[in-house]
């Protein structure tokens, strides 16, 4: 199979590695690291949003001033793919410039980070997968949500549509023309397509998910039907647009069947909205450590006030310190020792908080009127 070669170009002292190995969520699958060579790699998704590729993003030698995406596929890359490719890197390493913007603020604000290189927070492709994944975190060890995202992406391929562009391959025949055979696509995180409709019950067994599989299935249900919507571009104009509409998005998904106050203020991290601390045991221990005070949850947000409105940034990047002193350069770390990054036990309650208003579930709206999909 060939590949194609995208670029990027990236900021003056970008280091792939830091961009990449500083949240959690570089640990979940698909992501892949390969600390020998710092390659980040893992399937993308071309513009139909259905077929996937498997892609490398490395830093171009000598000068390091470009992003090397390399992409496997069976043929040349159309200009929408090559786009939709390059616009979900760019996502994940936080590469707009008002993600440079930011970045420069919070290092003046906290001259630590600057002098580490801290402020890129690693994010998914698509600000669903990172809505799943901030789900996946919730009421269980680090070791779990490890284990759940990895089950997530090897159903990914047999929820794909038999036949569909993204199962197929260019190979040329005996005639010296170029057929279509079928092949398995690279196992992806599933987007809302594939996962809405779901049986929950299904899924809940099938990825060993618990009660966040109904949680899961009608959030992707929602999304796939146009009743909530999670376009990155979006959101993320509508709520940087006025506080207004911030304060909206947050309370909207606030009363979200399955979110609570913790899962939120990561997703609210995700678009690059960082005042929204999410405080669990995690964070009042990593407080109590650092910052040498006692304190409860409803204190811990005061530590942080003095970095407003990066908040969020300053306590990942306390806890990014706190993990390295512990473990080593996370960027070197083993995948068999990824289950070790944590300091706590779970956030215990999370799952079970439902905050008044709570949007009830598609999938038991729909019961009666629609059967669920069976795996």
């Amino acid at each position: 199979m060939g590949s194609e070669e995208l670029r990027i170009q990236v900021p003056s002292g970008f280091e792939l590695d830091k961009a990449v190995c500083n949240h959690g969520f570089f640990m979940m699958a698909p992501n892949q690291w390969v600390p020998s060579t710092k390659t980040l790699q893992r399937p993308l998704r071309l513009a139909n949003s259905q077929t996937t590729v498997s892609a490398s993003i490395s830093m171009a030698a000598p000068d390091f001033k470009f992003l090397v995406v390399r992409v496997a596929n069976g043929g040349e890359l159309s200009q929408p793919d090559r786009e939709a490719v390059l616009a979900q890197v760019r996502r994940m390493l936080r590469l707009k410039p008002e993600d440079e913007t930011a970045v420069r603020q919070f290092q003046n604000l906290c001259p630590d980070a600057g002098q580490t290189g801290f402020g890129r927070l690693f994010r998914s492709p698509s600000l669903f997968e990172d809505a799943v994944k901030c789900i996946l975190l919730c009421n269980c060890r680090w070791k779990r949500s490890l284990d759940m995202a990895e089950a997530l992406c090897q159903l990914q391929p047999e929820l794909i549509t038999r036949g569909s562009a993204g199962a197929r391959k260019r190979k040329r025949n005996n005639n010296g023309k170029v057929a279509v055979v079928a092949r398995p696509p690279p196992a992806n995180f599933p987007n809302a397509r594939e996962l809405a409709g779901l049986e929950a019950g299904d899924l809940a067994k099938r990825c060993n998910l618990g009660l966040r599989a109904a949680y899961i299935v009608n959030l992707a249900t929602e999304v796939a039907t146009g009743k909530l919507i999670l376009d990155d571009d979006m959101v993320e104009q509508v709520c940087k647009a006025s506080m207004d509409e911030e304060s909206s998005f947050y309370n909207k998904m606030l009363n979200f069947y399955g979110f609570g106050k913790f899962s939120v203020a990561n997703l609210m991290m995700c678009i690059g909205l960082y005042s929204y601390l999410p405080v669990d045991s995690e964070t009042v221990r990593l407080v109590q450590k650092k910052r040498r005070i006692g304190c409860h949850k409803r204190e811990v947000r005061v530590a942080y006030e003095q970095y407003a409105p990066f908040q969020s940034l300053a306590y990942w990047s306390d806890l990014f310190e706190d993990y390295e002193e512990t473990l080593g350069k996370l960027s070197e770390l083993p995948k068999s020792e990824y289950g070790r990054v944590t300091g706590t036990s779970p956030n215990k309650g999370e799952m079970k908080e439902q905050p008044r208003g709570r949007v009830v579930s598609s999938q038991k709206r729909r019961r009666g009127s629609r059967r669920a999909r069976r795996l």
